[in-house]
């Protein structure tokens, strides 16, 4: 391992991993609050735990390490000390909608007597009014947001580490996302990286750091080879953004020398390019049909660095030829969620039936809701190791969504 952070693939063994176990920030809100917090539905947590300590058993039993955001964020910042905590009070709060005035420092007195590990949990969940003895007299708070129940919003959508960041080669983009529900997530992966003992000051390159105004998620950042990443133009991630972080690759010897953009459907059954488009084995991934045209087309750009200096795009519209020139494939196996059936690829893509994680070179972690999709990989000559998804699957995130790679094994 060179760094702490280590990924030149989608398919290396995967040794280390970082993962969020649920907690009351996926139940701590009403049918109400869905749409403001990108929720579909409220899981039942008891079961949401019981089935993400399946997954990540399934995990370390092949061998890997898991990692918890909520206990790194927590050990950063004890490791940076109180002006550390202090500065990253600051900065959630801010994030959060207190950047100055008494509301701002009753959070922070409140959320400074805990310890930082129930500090950062409480963070998570929300704080909610009827926890502070104290009645706001600015005039939102009284006219307008009287019957809102939280000062701080929950971060329902956190046991989908893959989005606030992602492994690159031996660093990460650390991301400005798209919706403000989701934004204040990679402040603790910030965090993390410049004061836990294990990542700060050890070689991790950050590629694109949060503080942008273009917008990237890692659901859409793919790692298909140690020169070449694949990224969707998405829901949640701009053209621009894909631009300014291939700028930044090429520039700082990342060792990548391609980005692939594809463009997806701006929706948000598809809202990541992971959800519809996964790398599986050195020749073979699953894709879901629906974002497809006829003969496999779909719009797709190869950048590259031209020699004078700018940005060189060549545009197609044939994914399988784009993947075979940029991985010098002689020919690839594209997996049809669903088995290519309409219905059954709908059904089983909105409960992520294309979102394959995998561990190893044609060995993959999957949703065992997803039947015909799991069969249809078996017969493709795949490993399928399925965990429990009746109330994960509630989220709209798969495996994949649900882990963040941090080292892989070389190809």
């Amino acid at each position: 391992m060179k760094t702490p952070i280590h990924v030149t693939s989608e398919i290396g063994k995967l040794d280390v991993v970082m993962l969020k176990r649920p907690g009351a920030e996926v139940e701590n809100f009403t049918p109400e609050m869905m749409p403001r917090l990108l929720f579909d539905d409220i899981p039942y947590l008891p079961v949401a735990q019981q089935e993400h300590d399946h997954f990540a058993s399934t995990l370390r039993d092949n061998d890997v390490e898991v990692l918890y955001l909520e206990q790194l964020a927590a050990e950063a910042l004890d490791a940076g000390g109180e002006a550390v905590k202090d500065a990253f009070l600051v900065q959630m709060l801010a994030e959060s909608g207190y950047a100055a005035g008494i509301l701002h420092h009753v959070l922070k007195d409140y959320l400074l007597s805990m310890t930082t590990q129930e500090m950062v949990i409480k963070i998570m969940a929300g704080v909610r009014k009827n926890e502070l003895d104290f009645v706001p007299l600015d005039l939102v708070s009284a006219a307008e947001e009287q019957d809102y129940p939280f000062f701080m919003d929950p971060m329902p959508n956190l046991y989908f580490t893959r989005d606030p960041a992602a492994s690159i080669g031996d660093g990460l983009s650390i991301n400005h996302m798209t919706f403000p529900a989701r934004q204040r997530e990679s402040l603790f992966m910030e965090t993390i990286i410049n004061h836990h003992p294990r990542f700060a000051d050890q070689g991790v390159n950050v590629w694109r750091d949060r503080n942008q105004t273009t917008r990237i998620e890692g659901g859409d950042e793919l790692v298909l080879s140690d020169t070449v990443i694949a990224i969707g133009v998405s829901e949640r991630t701009s053209a621009n953004a894909i631009e300014d972080i291939a700028r930044n690759l090429f520039a700082k010897d990342s060792g990548f020398e391609k980005v692939l953009a594809i463009r997806i459907p701006h929706n948000h059954a598809m809202m990541h390019l992971d959800t519809v488009f996964t790398m599986i084995n050195t020749d073979q991934f699953t894709v879901h049909p629906g974002i497809l045209g006829e003969g496999g087309q779909i719009d797709t750009w190869t950048i590259t660095l031209g020699n004078d200096g700018e940005l060189h795009l060549e545009h197609d519209r044939d994914l399988k030829r784009v993947l075979k020139q940029a991985l010098n494939l002689d020919d690839l196996d594209l997996i049809p969620t669903g088995g290519g059936d309409p219905l059954i690829a709908d059904r089983e893509q909105w409960n992520d039936g294309s979102n394959t994680l995998a561990i190893a070179p044609g060995v993959v972690v999957t949703y065992n809701r997803n039947y015909v999709s799991n069969q249809v990989l078996r017969e493709h000559g795949l490993k399928v190791l399925e965990v429990l998804s009746s109330e994960l699957s509630r989220g709209r995130g798969g495996p994949r969504c649900m882990s963040m790679p941090l080292v892989r094994e070389d190809l």
